[in-house]
């Protein structure tokens, strides 16, 4: 026997000692008839432990019929219903060892539990159950409690949890005499017969199949409320892009997507939940570029989790656009940069290249320059775009390619600002700022071309009073020291011409250029 830790006065010690000598003669003259009632009720109680066998193993056979048909599913659920099966088999088995002990204890080692001979026996139970050195009925008492906190927790019902809680409790129990209460094993199996604590002991298996059944249940309920429930069905075509080149792949993907118009899912854009429910994500764009944008749904589950599905995707913005040109036009000038536009619709500008014949072809920034060669030889430009993944010709576009047009000869009169004017002739000059110009230039400045010229050389022709022509030849680019000479001595409303005037543009072609009348004010 136990011994309690609360000390007792000397009263209160001859008090209990009466009590057992009492409960010791009662236990003497207990009648066969009461005996033969505990044994009636152990026999009920198997049939019961019999029926809720064969119950859990029915439910354990689902879930593990589910198991095979959908493993992705239904494995998590029968795994918890295997460590179920488990630890409620090895606390079933180990009350199954105690009961024979006992019953060996009391009739030998012949003893059988579902005939004990010796069922009046007072003994037998404490020796095996609250033998100090054994401690088997501690033992068991902590095992049933490690046990109900494990299955309590997979029960969802909070009666249902509640009642095999109560069920497996091993709180300390007061006997009728006793001042203070016992723990769970002194009280269940002190001075207990062997039939009554065989009784209890089959009772506890009893408990121990009713709390698996109840969480098996449990599990088996269970293996679908996770599942969204869906009411529409519809059927979706999800391209990768609706614009394809030619040539290129068009790739969609055709979809059943099953909701759930009474329970939308949340959806979450960039950190940000949707304005709307029906999934629809728009809004302004205000650069170009590609963007990326990624969330997730946040989805409710019927037993009460939520699930978060992610999703990620991209859009190309394009500035709009639209290309005109003129077959007739398609021309470019040897020997200095032509700007060229190539765009491809769809495509960023990272993922589109171009080549070309007859010359050089560059990238400048989101532009391209061309740079012909040779004059009278076509030059061919051709633009190829990474689409799926594969590198495809797009364009191909000829150009001709034509020298420079005529540049203007032009004598450069510096003012008083020290800015200079390009005096092209055909109307009057001073004189001073004709004497003020060292040198005659060409270019082409017609606001589309802007093009220097180097001027090589040329002549001026100045009339005598007779009007005879007098020419002087420069001195490359520069006026002469007779040119100048002779502008010095040209009176007012006098004028002169400058001819045969050579100049080499940047396609390295040499040209006579127009003359110049230069009339004095």
């Amino acid at each position: 026997m136990g011994q309690s830790n609360t000390r007792l006065s000397p009263r209160q010690r001859m008090i209990n000692l009466m009590y057992i000598v009492l409960t010791a003669m009662l236990a003497l003259n207990v009648s066969s008839d009461v005996l033969d009632g505990f044994v009636q009720v152990e026999d009920g109680l198997s049939r019961t432990n019999d029926n809720y066998g064969q119950r859990n193993a029915a439910i354990y056979n689902q879930l593990q019929a589910f198991s095979i048909q959908n493993p992705e599913k239904g494995t998590p659920w029968f795994n918890k219903a295997s460590e179920v099966r488990r630890h409620s088999d090895q606390i079933y088995n180990l009350i199954d060892s105690l009961k024979t002990l006992i019953v060996v204890k009391a009739d030998g080692k012949d003893g059988k539990v579902n005939d004990i001979q010796h069922r009046d026996d007072l003994e037998s139970a404490a020796v095996v159950m609250l033998n100090p050195t054994d401690r088997r009925g501690e033992a068991l008492r902590h095992a049933i409690d490690e046990y109900s906190t494990y299955i309590t927790a997979l029960i969802g019902d909070t009666v249902k949890r509640k009642n095999v809680a109560i069920s497996l409790s091993t709180a300390p129990f007061k006997r009728p005499g006793i001042s203070v209460p016992q723990v769970w094993e002194e009280a269940k199996f002190e001075n207990q017969p062997v039939v009554a604590a065989i009784t209890l002991l089959t009772k506890l298996q009893n408990d121990v199949r009713y709390a698996e059944g109840e969480a098996l249940a449990h599990l088996l309920a269970n293996v679908d409320a996770g599942d969204v429930r869906v009411n529409e069905l519809n059927a979706l075509v999800i391209p990768d892009s609706r614009m394809v080149m030619r040539g290129g792949k068009y790739s969609a993907r055709i979809v059943l997507a099953a909701v759930d118009t009474t329970a939308r899912p949340d959806i979450f854009v960039n950190g940000k939940l949707l304005g709307n429910n029906n999934g629809l994500y728009e809004f302004n764009t205000s650069s170009t570029g590609t963007f990326d944008y990624s969330g997730y749904l946040e989805v409710q589950h019927g037993d009460g989790t939520k699930t978060q599905h992610p999703f990620k995707s991209s859009y190309v913005v394009m500035e709009p656009s639209a290309t005109v040109s003129a077959t007739m036009m398609n021309v470019l000038y040897a020997g200095i940069n032509n700007p060229i536009s190539i765009s491809v619709p769809g495509v960023p500008t990272s993922e589109v290249s171009a080549s070309m014949t007859n010359g050089t072809l560059t990238r400048n920034g989101q532009d391209w320059v061309a740079r012909p060669s040779a004059v009278g030889k076509d030059a061919t430009i051709t633009v190829t775009a990474n689409i799926d993944g594969r590198q495809q010709t797009v364009n191909t576009t000829t150009f001709r390619v034509r020298k420079l047009p005529d540049p203007v000869a032009f004598i450069n009169i510096p003012d008083a600002g020290g800015t200079t004017t390009r005096y092209k002739g055909g109307k009057p000059i001073s004189k001073t700022a004709l004497l003020g110009a060292n040198s005659l230039d060409a270019a082409i400045d017609d606001d589309m071309l802007n093009i220097d010229f180097k001027v090589l050389g040329f002549e001026t022709v100045f009339f005598d009073s007779m009007g005879n022509a007098i020419p002087e030849v420069s001195s490359g680019a520069q006026f002469s020291q007779r040119q100048k000479d002779s502008f010095k001595r040209l009176s007012r409303g006098k004028r002169f011409y400058i001819s045969r005037i050579r100049a080499i543009g940047p396609d390295g072609i040499e040209r006579t250029l127009n003359p110049v009348e230069v009339i004095v004010n």
